[in-house]
């Protein structure tokens, strides 16, 4: 038979393990706000992080063109390229901080961002003009297809509000590559 002290133990023991166990979940809670599951989290993390970094890409490609831009049609294409920067760098913080809200962890460095674009950088010192709108049509056209891609894994996860976020992504990057296609007509 038991003693008193065995018993005593025993429920602390018990008293212990549910603590951890509930200190367990309140960890999950903080770390996974919405209560996805982490393999849910992990894949669509994963995805909107390829996505975040080609936004970087395409936002600074699109300031390298601005800078660089020249010609005689160099005041509309400058600020139409301009206002595309704004517009794709206001981008960013939503992706982040989605991928935040759903309990993941976002891009840390340009070093991440280098390893995870897929929008790939110009360095030349000079571009013509109609090439460097036909680029960026290129690109954002690149973008509206992983967005496309994103948007089927977030429906089938049931995250909802990434999913509507990215429908307004792809209409922003779709008139964007409208924009571009038509100045390069």
């Amino acid at each position: 038979m038991a003693t008193r002290s065995q018993h005593e133990t025993a429920r602390s023991q018990n008293e212990h393990s549910r603590s951890h166990n509930e200190h367990e979940v309140k960890a999950t809670q903080i770390n996974n706000p919405d209560g996805f599951q982490p393999e849910k989290v992990r894949n669509i993390s994963s995805l909107m992080n390829g996505i975040l970094a080609d936004v970087f890409a395409l936002y600074v490609k699109t300031k390298n063109f601005h800078w660089h831009m020249s010609g005689p049609h160099f005041r509309d294409y400058h600020l139409l390229l301009d206002e595309q920067g704004e517009q794709i760098f206001a981008m960013t913080d939503d992706v982040a901080e989605r991928v935040r809200k759903i309990g993941g962890l976002t891009i840390h460095s340009i070093g991440e961002i280098a390893r995870l674009q897929r929008i790939h950088d110009n360095d030349h010192e000079y571009v013509e003009p109609q090439e460097m709108l036909r680029e960026l049509h290129a690109d954002n056209m690149s973008l509206v297809e992983s967005l496309r891609a994103a948007h089927k894994v977030t429906d089938e996860a049931g995250d909802f509000a990434t999913t509507s976020l990215i429908e307004n992504w792809i209409d922003e990057s779709e008139r964007r590559a409208w924009f571009l296609f038509e100045a390069t007509r």
